[in-house]
């Protein structure tokens, strides 16, 4: 790929808003699993998907479907790195402002149709356009294309002035000011180009089932109704490379009981397992032969609801109480003592490295710590100032997560016993609800956990800026806004310095008690050994099909 700079980048799995852990499983035994025939591969996810709609996707197993379906004009190799797939090349100016792709030749839709330049110029489009209300539209703005945001503010009602345009074969990219992950968007499944004639004529269905959708990747999606608990990846013979795509179908089904998956895999009847669900499924299994480590750059975390809507939580030493009485290391060993790791900050360990090789979650952590003495002063102090001698907080989770279940429970009976006069209700909700109450502030204390979408920081500071989607607790920080838009902006090109502002970013989180992170997620699966060519990512696109097949 030609370019004025190679982003060595490992892009990851949605951000896209995320999500409750991929199950695990118990077991007997350390035998391999030999699942269906070598034309076939049979997958899970820990609960059904939500959509096809490239634009309005926000979780990482709608977009297992999406990102295997579609394809962008870069895609991740087996070694983190951005190679062509729909465009031939990309090249960047010197001064980091125009992207130009180059189309590779006689490029088709899965209905056969011509894929062109156009079609990316669209999904752009329709990205930003406030009418579609894509809650990841903020990553146009910030990557600062070409009058995004004044177009997704409502500023501007032009969409063809926004900083994307088709030339012939080109696609050309114009940025008001250079953007380290602009590369990343380009391998990003909801930046897939998408048909406008397709999308206008099924309308407001588009992307609710699998027949509402056009595919422009190595597989299409087949048998999905919109709430029905399977489908299959079909591989797409009018894609580009479809020649080098040799596995015919992946089944992918809902599996939502984490031992169940892994007595499925020992049966045979799935070629991957997540053995991380609970620490009984992770010991029964982690010396299997099998096992794989399964890569991600996700923190499990704790948003409060800071609307005015609960009062003890506007309140900032009830905030600090509840950050003091969290025991981080305990609740991993509680909970998630699968590999998971204590979480010291926003952004977990392995996502970005300083310059000199270090790692950014090393340098910006404020000083997260367990500290029970302190945390019942602070409580007893905010209960003062409240006028109050007892509080009640429930705590929002997901229902088909084993982990939170045990979390939540630890986390209960800790800070209970911590803070006197503090009672913890539990609210356990399946992962689609819980996506939709906490968007729409319908919580009070939720405990939620995010995938970086590319590996830099901003994937995780973007989510904390005023008036963010994902900002769900809807607090307001000067001084963290302001860290976060010097790294986009005046550091955008130097990683050290924009290191600095997301430390000032998270000791302004930390200094305010805006949010408690609780973990960094580490998992690890069985997974059937004979599958070769199989891409995980640790951000983006967790699992690639593309080339993946049975030898």
């Amino acid at each position: 790929m030609a370019g004025s700079k190679t982003l060595r980048w490992k892009r990851v799995g949605l951000g896209t808003a995320t999500l409750a852990s991929v199950a695990a499983l118990m077991a007997c035994g350390n035998k391999a699993a030999t699942s269906g025939n070598k034309d076939e591969i049979n997958w899970y996810t820990p609960t059904e998907i939500i959509t096809l709609d490239v634009s309005k996707n926000t979780d990482s197993y709608s977009a297992l479907a999406i990102g295997n379906s579609g394809s962008n004009l870069l895609r991740v190799d087996n070694k983190g790195k951005l190679q062509p797939d729909l465009a031939k090349n990309v090249t960047v100016s010197d001064d980091g402002l125009t992207y130009t792709a180059t189309l590779r030749d006689g490029l088709k839709w899965s209905d056969g149709s011509p894929l062109s330049a156009a079609d990316f110029v669209y999904s752009w489009q329709r990205m930003v356009d406030p009418k579609t209300a894509s809650e990841y539209a903020y990553l146009a703005t910030e990557a600062h294309l070409k009058n995004a945001e004044s177009i997704n503010t409502g500023k501007n009602k032009d969409l063809d002035s926004l900083g994307v345009k088709a030339d012939g074969d080109k696609v050309i990219f114009t940025l008001d000011k250079p953007s380290p992950q602009f590369k990343s968007l380009l391998s990003f499944a909801n930046f897939m180009p998408q048909k406008a004639d397709f999308v206008k004529k099924v309308g407001k269905d588009y992307g609710t089932s699998s027949d509402k959708q056009v595919y422009s990747g190595p597989y299409t999606v087949k048998d999905w109704n919109g709430t029905s608990g399977s489908f299959k990846l079909v591989k797409n013979k009018d894609y580009w490379d479809a020649k080098h795509v040799k596995t015919k179908t992946i089944h992918v089904q809902t599996v939502k009981k984490p031992d169940t998956a892994v007595q499925m895999y020992k049966q045979g009847k799935l070629d991957f397992a997540n053995i991380s669900g609970t620490s009984a499924i992770y010991n029964a299994n982690k010396a299997n032969k099998a096992v794989v480590a399964v890569p991600e750059a996700t923190t499990s975390y704790m948003v409060y609801n800071q609307t005015g809507k609960v009062a003890a939580l506007n309140n900032l030493k009830i905030r600090q109480a509840l950050n003091l009485a969290t025991d981080r290391k305990g609740i991993v060993s509680a909970a998630v003592d699968t590999g998971s790791k204590p979480a010291t900050a926003l952004a977990p360990t392995g996502l970005a490295k300083l310059k000199d090789g270090s790692d950014l979650t090393k340098y910006v952590a404020p000083g997260y710590t367990y500290d029970k003495a302190k945390a019942t002063k602070l409580f007893k102090e905010g209960l003062a100032e409240l006028g109050k001698s007892s509080v009640k907080l429930t705590v929002t989770a997901d229902a088909d997560n084993p982990v939170a279940k045990a979390a939540v429970d630890y986390i209960k009976e800790t800070w209970e016993k911590a803070l006197p006069g503090l009672s913890v209700e539990e609210k356990f909700v399946p992962f689609k609800q819980r996506l939709e109450d906490t968007k729409t502030q319908n919580f009070e204390v939720a405990l939620v956990l995010w995938g970086g979408d590319y590996p830099e920081g901003s994937t995780f500071y973007g989510l904390f800026k005023s008036g963010s989607a994902y900002n769900y607790g809807k607090f307001t920080n000067a001084a963290y806004d302001a860290a976060y838009e010097k790294a986009l902006t005046t550091d955008a090109l130097d990683p050290d310095a924009a290191a600095q502002d997301y430390k000032a970013a998270e000791k302004a989180l930390y200094d305010n008690a805006l949010y408690n992170p609780v973990y960094f997620r580490l998992t690890e699966g069985l997974q059937n050994p004979s599958i070769k060519g199989l891409v995980r990512n640790s951000t983006g696109l967790n699992v690639d099909f593309t080339y993946a097949y049975k030898k």
